[in-house]
């Protein structure tokens, strides 16, 4: 590419913006006509399946720009995250009760973190596509803490029901290996990698 790019991220995370703009990215934002919540993983090997869903957004934004004939050059990102315990993909708690049963499967025992990532280059339409994992281990959590966790409705929207930087700072015994941001929704030491000087910033 001849000149840094402005991203366009396809998500309504506000921790993903948050994470973009902290890194001192020029980022906007570009919701797709994508409702994952309705996808079934199946049998689908996890780092596949969250690297399916970084695309789908990621392609869908495409469809935006390309309904809306733009044609401005950037760097359109979809990410995805998922929790993984014993083989099984957990993401997004539907209601109250799902968001507990996720949480309460955590405690004690260490857990993966995946993310995934899909930079559409548009107009061209080149494509890359990144997982990252972390491992988040976790100690004892009382039941009183976690259903005080719940009445504050933060577990709505989150993969494995929890944001690890808002459950470390509430004092819950978690500990990360590998990048707190790829648990967070967006593994920026990578993107900084792959990236670099290919993003225009702020």
């Amino acid at each position: 590419m001849s000149s840094p790019r402005p991203i366009v991220l396809a998500s309504r995370s506000p921790r993903r913006l948050e994470l973009l703009k902290e890194a001192g990215w020029s980022v906007s934002v570009e919701v797709p006509e994508v409702d994952d919540g309705l996808l079934d993983c199946g049998s689908s090997v996890p780092a596949d399946w969250v690297a399916a869903l970084a695309w789908l957004k990621a392609r869908g934004t495409v469809s935006l720009l390309e309904r809306r004939n733009e044609h401005m050059e950037c760097t359109i990102l979809g990410a995805d995250t998922i929790c993984v315990l014993d083989d099984r993909i957990i993401g997004q708690p539907r209601d109250r009760d799902h968001a507990r049963s996720m949480l309460e499967s955590f405690v004690g025992i260490t857990h993966e973190v995946l993310t995934g990532v899909c930079l559409i280059d548009w107009p061209e339409q080149t494509r890359r596509i990144l997982v990252d994992v972390s491992r988040v281990s976790w100690g004892d959590v009382d039941p009183a803490s976690i259903d005080s966790y719940l009445d504050g409705e933060a577990w709505r929207g989150k993969a494995g029901a929890y944001n690890l930087a808002d459950r470390i700072a509430d004092g819950w015994p978690i500990r990360c290996a590998g990048d707190q941001t790829t648990v967070m929704g967006l593994p920026m030491r990578l993107l900084n990698e792959v990236l670099g000087d290919s993003v225009a910033r702020t």
